[in-house]
């Protein structure tokens, strides 16, 4: 049929159709409406801590991983996201000294914490020893893992340091050593696509004091 002669065109039909399916699916089987999706905006909160020796407060959504609030909302991008799921370690950070994956944990965790991302252990100008020690052993190749990979190494040694045991402490009682074993042990959950590995521990060596 035409449209304007006064028949029901396609498109009213069409029209009528969507209307309906529209009301049906707001209607319960007993003829009872359903309750609505919320379209209220999620909840938010401020959120205090001090990133990079810089006290900060955001303002966040509380479902804001500590990953995007770095990332998104302080521009500090040094921090990568990798698979999101914690299995990569390229969102590694130091949280109150101790490393942790920020893509698994929400912002709002972190009140009052002291959180220290790649961009606050060193400059271009001023190189954190670890830093200096991956450029020299040539610890990266895409560059991608490389943030978290510094950020745990630097944290891994203070756990040695600590007397923290890892996988293969043979003796928990007594002070781990740093050796490359433990070394590569600690730093397995850090992943390089690119295998430089052998050079990371390398680097890691280095600034530990020992041989790899």
């Amino acid at each position: 049929m035409t449209e304007g002669t006064g028949a029901i065109s396609r498109r009213d039909v069409l029209k009528t159709s969507a209307a309906g399916a529209a009301l049906a699916g707001s209607i319960g089987p007993a003829g009872v409406a359903l309750a609505q999706p919320d379209t209220a905006a999620p909840p938010r909160m401020a959120v205090s801590f001090k990133v990079n020796g810089k006290p900060t407060t955001l303002q966040l959504d509380t479902r804001t991983t500590l990953l995007d609030a770095l990332r998104e909302h302080m521009r500090l991008t040094g921090t990568k996201k990798g698979c999101d799921h914690g299995q990569c370690g390229a969102c590694t950070v130091i949280v109150d000294g101790r490393r942790i994956n920020s893509c698994l944990t929400l912002a709002v965790m972190h009140e009052g914490d002291e959180i220290t991302t790649i961009e606050g252990l060193g400059t271009p100008d001023h190189l954190h020893p670890m830093q200096a020690a991956f450029v020299e052993h040539d610890g990266y190749q895409c560059g991608y893992c490389t943030p978290g990979q510094i950020c745990s190494a630097v944290a891994v040694l203070e756990e040695i340091r600590a007397g923290i045991p890892s996988h293969v402490t043979e003796d928990i009682a007594a002070a781990p050593g740093m050796t490359t074993l433990e070394m590569r042990e600690r730093m397995s959950g850090n992943i390089c696509r690119c295998g430089a590995y052998s050079n990371i521990a390398e680097a890691m060596a280095q600034v530990a004091g020992t041989s790899a």
